[in-house]
């Protein structure tokens, strides 16, 4: 079974890849700092904030060495002897002021990160619904979604969290390391001479656990996925009676999943255990080495003190490193993808909706001319080979012909989803390129044969076809489109929930709301694709009935295998293998013995 890493049941940063840090990496991540420019200043201030908040954290173990050796009277500060009250006092004034600034910090950065990440959210939405349909088509929803979602979350965190603590973490280890030698060279070196050690096996270590913690993930993801595929196939599960079936491949995969989870265990449990060992080791060691140099009065108890503090603070710096590491090449990783989109050629579309109003107006004329067109993704098969065809205003023509001709092509070739490679698309004489692309798309509607309607109320998707629509005005459409009574007949009328893709409606219920839509929107030129091809007898008589009210006065372009629903066309045009086989009335076309029409027809009154 195919896996989709995108709907396991792994959370997505464990899903997220990390890029490689060099040049070239934060080159390419560079364009997030265009995001940040408005904040910057209080970017500067919080990081100001850390900093003193860093530096402020380092003199607490100093004062609490301090307060030791003021404790027997000893004094280890130069040029003053400060007493056990005065330290007291240093230190809850230090401990408020990092209070302060520590506020600052996380009131600024938070703020600067969610501003900043609402703009590229904002951007990289308007960014991925104006870019052409060939992008969508050589990619997968789920991945645009995790761009959007976990990637920016990712960064998000970067910015709030995690470039905080690398700035932290940094100054401690410096400052730290530097008052350990200043305390004391000897048990500095003594130190320097374990660490090593402790850091290679745990680099080792982690590898290892990383590597079996991914075979996990897989192995998990791979049981979600069966999951996934029985629950959406669940007719088919209960109609072969598989159920055992389906049960034992989860269950097997399970104890997949048990046995390298077991694995990783003993590796985590062995680590565990050699970092407990070396930590408190390392611990003892310190202490031991520094008793012996107190009681050769080459040390204080209150330095050894301040030495064993600054030890943890730049052990717990050292040790927090590497998955800060891997959350930057994480958050590396996740800006380029999404930097990847920022970066596409999109429609001309503006993000002001004041700018997509309709400028041109499109009487209803529309003409094929010598039009050639391959899909971008597949451009070995040449689709349309030279279609040429016309429709004047207010006139009906239907697009005919066995599966494959290229019906649907002229429909998204219609709205300029695409351009054709050769000829010309016209509107009223003049090339689709004459006019704005939002002009094309505000006169043109289309009725799909699956329609897909938002998760919203019944009013909300008639109303996408006028977003300024008023309740009389969507009432009336939906008359016209023999919506009206089922929408009145159910309990909460125009405001009922119609739920994902309109699954609480009929198809027929979801065609006359489509239809409503496209009353509302009054375009000069109308696309029937297969629009009543899926439904019972009753719900093709309301929906053909609605169709006719909707096609009245206007250019339509009516896609149709069902050929009884097109007799009444002005003209028909019949294609084959993307080029014009015949055209003219179905009258004209019925009495041609070799024609494809007639041939058409056939079949389907012998069916």
């Amino acid at each position: 079974m195919a896996r989709n890493r995108f709907n396991s049941g792994t959370t997505p940063e464990e899903e997220l890849p990390k890029a490689k840090l060099n040049k070239e990496s934060i080159k390419r991540a560079e364009g997030l700092l265009q995001y940040m420019k408005p904040y910057r200043w209080k970017f500067f201030i919080g990081l100001f904030c850390l900093f003193v908040s860093s530096i402020t954290f380092l003199a607490f173990p100093a004062i609490l060495g301090a307060l030791l050796d003021a404790a027997q009277g000893k004094h280890k500060l130069p040029f003053i002897q400060p007493s056990i009250n005065a330290l007291g006092y240093a230190a809850f004034g230090i401990l408020f002021i990092q209070s302060i600034v520590s506020f600052i910090r996380v009131r600024f950065f938070v703020e600067v990160a969610e501003k900043t990440i609402a703009d590229i959210r904002k951007d990289t939405y308007f960014k991925l619904i104006t870019l052409p349909m060939d992008f969508f088509a050589n990619r997968r929803v789920g991945e645009l979604n995790s761009r959007l979602s976990a990637d920016l979350s990712q960064i998000q965190d970067t910015l709030t969290t995690s470039l905080a603590e690398i700035i932290r973490q940094t100054v401690m280890l410096i400052g730290g390391i530097a008052i350990l030698i200043f305390v004391s060279q000897h048990l500095t070196l003594f130190s320097l001479a374990i660490l090593p050690l402790v850091v290679i096996c745990a680099v080792l270590f982690g590898k290892k656990i990383r590597a079996v913690s991914r075979e996990a993930q897989d192995k998990l993801a791979e049981s979600n996925t069966i999951v996934q595929e029985t629950l959406q196939g669940i007719s088919n599960v209960k109609a072969f009676a598989n159920e055992a079936y389906e049960t034992k491949r989860y269950d097997n995969s399970l104890r997949d999943v048990v046995s390298i989870a077991l694995r990783g265990a003993t590796l985590r449990g062995g680590f565990a255990s050699f970092i407990v060992f070396c930590l408190f080791g390392t611990v003892v060691g310190v202490v031991w080495y520094g008793a012996t140099l107190v009681a050769n009065k080459e040390l204080s108890v209150g330095l050894l003190g301040t030495y064993i503090l600054y030890s943890a603070v730049v052990g717990a710096a050292m040790g927090t490193f590497p998955d800060l590491f891997a959350n930057l090449q994480k958050a590396i990783g996740s800006t380029e993808r999404v930097m990847e989109i920022l970066r596409e050629q999109n429609e001309p579309i503006s993000i002001d909706p004041e700018e997509n109003k309709t400028r041109q107006v499109i009487k209803g004329c529309l003409e094929f001319d010598n039009v050639f067109f391959s899909y971008p993704s597949r451009k070995e098969i040449t689709v349309l080979k030279g279609l040429s065809f016309k429709a004047t205003a207010g006139e009906k023509v239907a697009i005919v012909g066995p599966s494959g001709a290229g019906k649907s092509t002229i429909a998204s070739l219609i709205l300029r989803f695409y351009n054709p490679q050769e000829g010309e698309i016209l509107f009223d004489g003049l090339t689709s390129e004459s006019y704005a692309l939002t002009d094309i798309r505000n006169q043109v509607a289309i009725v799909p044969q699956d329609v897909l309607l938002f998760g919203g109320t019944i009013r909300e998707n008639i109303a996408y076809g006028k977003l300024n629509a008023s309740d009389d005005e969507i009432t009336t459409a939906a008359k016209q489109a023999n919506a009206h009574n089922f929408i009145h007949s159910l309990p909460e009328g125009y405001d009922t929930v119609v739920g994902e893709r309109g699954i609480k409606l009929s198809g027929g219920q979801r065609q006359r709301i489509a239809i409503a839509r496209a009353l509302l929107k009054d375009p000069a030129i109308l696309i029937l694709d297969e629009a009543t091809s899926s439904l019972d007898s009753e719900s093709e008589r309301l929906v053909q009935e609605a169709l006719e009210v909707l096609m009245k006065n206007r250019t339509s372009i009516i896609i149709a295998h069902r050929l009884s629903t097109i007799r009444e066309a002005d003209k028909i045009v019949v294609l084959e293998k993307g080029v014009v086989a015949e055209s003219g009335t179905h009258e004209e076309l019925i009495q041609n013995e070799e024609g494809l029409y007639r041939y058409l027809s056939q079949l389907q009154f012998e069916a």
